[in-house]
C-alpha cells in the first residue's frame, strides 16, 4: 500500500501484500466453483478475477476454474487440487497464487506450505488494489484502516489455532511465548486503527462542512453508483466535461468527485462519480468507504450504470443493489434510474432486441440506454434525469411583485421556472417546480402568495 510522504508512511503501517518490484510477479488463479455458491457464472468470475490480477500489473500465467463437491476445512479445495497446483507452480515458476474465495488463516497458510507459493484470497488482492489506487489523504486513511482490521481479523482468529499447537506443552496458552508476541501484535494494530479512526474522523467532519456549504446553495444531488468498470467515470466525464481518470481497469478510480451540470431545461444539478462495486466486497471495505460514500446515501436521484454488453450485467447489478441496501439506500428511500452503458459494442443489428430483452434490477424511476464512449442517448440521459428529479418535486403558481426582485432571484436560484404569465402593472405570476429539499423554506417565504 502506498502513502504520501508524511507521518502516515512512516507509522509502521501495513505492507504490500504483493512484492512491488520491476518486474511483474508471474502469479496463478484459482477460482473455486461450489454449487450453487454464486449468482455469477463460473466463467464471467474467472474474467472478473484476472481483470483484478491486471489491475495491479500482475503476469497471470495460469488461471483455471476449479469444480469443487465440498469446501475442505484445511485447504479449502481437495488433496488431488493441491497436488496439480503444487506441480503446476513449480513447472511455471509461479510466485503468487491467488484464490477467488474467503480463504481462513488456516487455509492459506496450508496452500502455502503445500505449494511453496505466497498464496492471497479475493478480500487481499482487492484491499491491494485499492492501497495502489488510493490518491488522496482520505483514500489513503480509509484503505490503511480496511488493510489493518483485516490483518486483525486474521491474527485473532489464529490464536485458537496456536493455542491448540501448544496445548501439550503443560503451560496452556496464555502467558507462554506465543501468547506475549501475539498480544503485542493486537495491541500495535488495535493503537494504529484508533488513530486512523480519529483521523478518519476530522477528514468527515470536513466533509460534512463542505456538504452542508453545498447545500446553502442546494442544489439536488445525483449520484453515480455502478459495477466497477461499467462505465461510471467515463459517463460523468462525459456529462461535466471533467477530467476524471477513466480506463478500462477494474477500479480505475477510488476518490468522490463532484461537478454542476445544467439539465434541459436550465435546472443545475451536482453529479457525483464515487468508487465502483464489485462481487464481494470486503465487509470492512464497504465500512471504511462509508465516510465517501455518504454522497450516495444524501442523493436525490441514483444513477445506477450498468455495462449491458458484458453477458454478466444482471447479477453485476444484483452485487451494486446489495451493497446500496447495506448503505441503507433502498429504492424506496432513493429514486433510481437505469443507465445502460456500452450499448456501441452489442453485435450490430442486434441492438433493439439484446435491449428489449433486458428488464431493470429491481424498482427504477427509468432506464436509458447510451454509450459514454460515442454520446450517444447522453441528451436522452440529461432529459430521464430532470424528468425523475421533477417525480419529487411539486409545481406550484406564485405571484410576486415587480420590486420583489430578491425573491425572483430566489426563484430563479432555488426553483425550476416553468412558466410566466404576462405580467400587470403590480407583479407577475410565476409557475415554478421545487425540489422537496428547498419546499420548506419556499413555503414559509411565499406561503401568502400561492395561487390556485
Amino acid at each position: 500500500m502506498t502513502h504520501d510522504d508524511d507521518d502516515e508512511g512512516r507509522s509502521g503501517g501495513p505492507k504490500p501484500f504483493v512484492d512491488q518490484r520491476t518486474q511483474p510477479t508471474r502469479a496463478g488463479l484459482i477460482v473455486p466453483e461450489v454449487r450453487g455458491g454464486s449468482r455469477h457464472t463460473a466463467e464471467s468470475r474467472r474474467a472478473e478475477f484476472e481483470g483484478l490480477a491486471e489491475a495491479i500489473r500482475l503476469e497471470v500465467v495460469l488461471s483455471e476454474v476449479v469444480r469443487l463437491r465440498e469446501v475442505r476445512p484445511a485447504t479449502y479445495v481437495g488433496g488431488g487440487t493441491v497436488q496439480s497446483l503444487a506441480a503446476r507452480v513449480k513447472e511455471l515458476e509461479i510466485e503468487l497464487l491467488l484464490v477467488d474465495a474467503p480463504l481462513s488463516p488456516i487455509q492459506q497458510r496450508n496452500l502455502e506450505r503445500e505449494t511453496g507459493a505466497k498464496v492471497l484470497d479475493r478480500t487481499a488482492l482487492i484491499l491491494e488494489i485499492f492501497g495502489e489506487r488510493a490518491a488522496t489523504r482520505e483514500g489513503v486513511l480509509q484503505v490503511e484502516l480496511a488493510h489493518l482490521n483485516y490483518q486483525k481479523s486474521r491474527l485473532v482468529r489464529s490464536w485458537t489455532h496456536l493455542e491448540r499447537q501448544r496445548g501439550s506443552g503443560g503451560q496452556g496458552f496464555m502467558g507462554g511465548p506465543g501468547e506475549t508476541q501475539l498480544e503485542s501484535d493486537r495491541r500495535v494494530l488495535e493503537d494504529r486503527i484508533k488513530l486512523l479512526e480519529d483521523r478518519i474522523d476530522k477528514v468527515k467532519r470536513t466533509r460534512d462542512l463542505q456538504r452542508q456549504q453545498r447545500n446553502s446553495v442546494p442544489f439536488p444531488i445525483v449520484a453515480l453508483v455502478g459495477y466497477t468498470n461499467a462505465g461510471k467515470s467515463s459517463i460523468f466525464n462525459a456529462l461535466t466535461g471533467a477530467g476524471v481518470f477513466a480506463e478500462d481497469l477494474l477500479f480505475a478510480t477510488l476518490d468522490t468527485t463532484v461537478r454542476k451540470i445544467e439539465l434541459p431545461h436550465g435546472r443545475e444539478v451536482m453529479l457525483s462519480d464515487t468508487v465502483g462495486f464489485v462481487a464481494d466486497l470486503p465487509t470492512m471495505l464497504v465500512a471504511a468507504f462509508r465516510a465517501t460514500l455518504e454522497e450516495v446515501t444524501d442523493a436525490d436521484l441514483i444513477l445506477h450504470v450498468r455495462d449491458v454488453a458484458n453477458p454478466d450485467h444482471r447479477a453485476q447489478a444484483e452485487d451494486v443493489l446489495a451493497v446500496l441496501a447495506e448503505l441503507g439506500v433502498t429504492p424506496e428511500t432513493t429514486p433510481i434510474l437505469e443507465v445502460w452503458n456500452k450499448v456501441d459494442l452489442l453485435p450490430e443489428g442486434e441492438q433493439e432486441s439484446r435491449l428489449a430483452g433486458i428488464s431493470p434490477a429491481g424498482h427504477v424511476v427509468g432506464s436509458v440506454p447510451v454509450s459514454a464512449r460515442t454520446g450517444a442517448g447522453l441528451e436522452d440521459l440529461r432529459a430521464a434525469i430532470e424528468q425523475a428529479l421533477a417525480g419529487s418535486s411539486r409545481s406550484f403558481r406564485v405571484r410576486i411583485a415587480h420590486s420583489e426582485g430578491a425573491d425572483i432571484g430566489w426563484l430563479y436560484n432555488h426553483a425550476e421556472i416553468l412558466n410566466r404569465e404576462e405580467p400587470d402593472e403590480e407583479a407577475q405570476v410565476y409557475e415554478v417546480r421545487v425540489d422537496p429539499r428547498n419546499l420548506p423554506e419556499f413555503r414559509d417565504r411565499f406561503g401568502e402568495r400561492l395561487e390556485g
